[in-house]
């Protein structure tokens, strides 16, 4: 399933990650890519605000991974992009982050379950808050919260 949404602020792509986090649970695995300010770290914090973490939400781009465990799911923000190697994200030891017991958020680790968001810049002059946000869920886990999902995030919703 691929869901294409368009977000005209960035309290909206807060609200995205609001909408999709009633829907997480403990292992899922949210992968993240785009461009260096194309809002990551703002649908994280949606996400963060929406599972009760009560820690602020900052960009893990210097310390690899930031962890807020104090919401009903713990969060895991992790940035892979600056390692060189494979061995580096497995020195990380990703799966034993909270005992395995948290969402991960992660930019390009590909687990076969797994919801897949990519935000782009509608203006990349850098005007305007506008992104466009391609949510891909793949496998079984995803498969049966689907309809929720498209549900949850309706409001954004580009086919509409």
């Amino acid at each position: 399933m691929e869901l294409l949404l368009r977000t005209a602020t960035a309290d909206d792509t807060r609200g995205v990650g609001a909408a999709i986090a009633p829907l997480l649970r403990i292992g899922d695995v949210v992968v993240l890519t785009g461009e260096l300010g194309a809002g990551k770290t703002t649908l994280v914090r949606g996400i963060a605000s929406g599972l009760g973490a009560a820690e602020h939400v900052a960009s893990p781009t210097f310390t690899l991974v930031r962890e807020y465990v104090t919401g009903r799911v713990p969060v895991a923000h992790v940035d892979v992009f600056r390692l060189d190697r494979v061995q580096d994200v497995v020195d990380l030891a990703l799966d034993e982050l909270e005992g395995g017991a948290c969402v991960l958020m992660v930019e390009e680790l590909l687990p076969d379950d797994r919801l897949r968001v990519e935000l782009t810049t509608e203006d990349p002059a850098g005007e305007t808050e506008a992104r466009r946000i391609t949510i891909t869920s793949a496998g079984a886990s995803w498969l049966e919260r689907a309809h929720e999902l498209a549900a949850a995030i309706d409001p954004w919703s580009a086919e509409g």
